[in-house]
């Protein structure tokens, strides 16, 4: 569905909502406590990596605070903040600072955090520009905005492999990359999550556009853990599933 059409619905705001909540178990059992192998492989260690030596970091969509409290672990003091009531409340069980709130409207006063982590949180987004004026808002000059996203160049709608019998060849489809749309994606058997699609330059010019300095940038090959997972997984090695962005706060 076109973005900007979905906006105009009265109540998307309860849609998003409610498909995060409904699906917090689902997503705790999957991707948190080690379950995972992206995230014990590959996430955690960038993030320790690219926030490390940061002092106050704020967890922005941070579900049930695994990366918050890996970041604790390192001596930082940490605040995950999200809107699903079910992550936070496990957040809590499990350790973590937790406020109950939304990206767009950040209850903490200007220049509280030296850092600031989103991680695969945007591509579930609609306020994008509101959000990334809040994360400016809210870091110090000089501080650190580390953001992790699916990478939208090879994510886009209706992309994915395609073997081609005629020609024995195996390539990726790339759907329509310029235009910004959302769509309820099935991600498992009767689990649905919004995935809202945005070119790469939306991401980089809305930052910039608000003092967040881009200064480093990696697209990471998938760890060997989730290569393992599956034999068609052995074909995406050379496809970086992850984009990482580093920024600073400019004075």
């Amino acid at each position: 569905m076109d973005l900007e059409a979905f906006r105009s619905l009265p109540e998307w705001p309860m849609i998003l909502r409610d498909s995060w909540e409904t699906n917090a178990g689902w997503w705790q059992a999957g991707f948190t406590e080690g379950s995972d192998a992206e995230y014990e492989e590959q996430i955690k260690p960038i993030v320790r990596v690219g926030l490390g030596g940061a002092r106050r970091i704020l967890d922005l969509g941070g579900g049930d605070g695994q990366l918050a409290r890996v970041l604790a672990a390192d001596g930082a003091s940490t605040v995950v903040l999200d809107s699903s009531v079910a992550q936070l409340q496990t957040a809590h069980h499990r350790g973590s600072s937790v406020v109950l709130a939304t990206g767009a409207a950040l209850p903490f006063r200007d220049g509280s955090f030296d850092g600031v982590l989103i991680c695969l949180v945007l591509e579930h987004v609609v306020e994008l520009d509101e959000v990334l004026a809040e994360v400016a808002r809210v870091l110090e000059p000089g501080g650190r905005f580390l953001l992790m996203l699916n990478h939208p160049i090879l994510q886009t709608p209706g992309s994915g492999f395609i073997d081609d019998v005629d020609l024995g060849e195996q390539y990726w489809r790339l759907g329509p990359y310029l235009r910004e749309d959302i769509q309820m994606e099935e991600v498992d058997a009767q689990i649905f999550v919004p995935f809202v699609h945005r070119p790469l330059s939306r991401y980089l010019n809305g930052a910039s556009a608000r003092g967040l300095m881009l200064v480093r940038m990696e697209e990471p090959p998938p760890p060997p853990g989730f290569v393992a997972r599956a034999e068609e997984y052995r074909q995406v090695q050379e496809y970086p599933r992850l984009l990482v962005l580093h920024f600073e706060r400019r004075a």
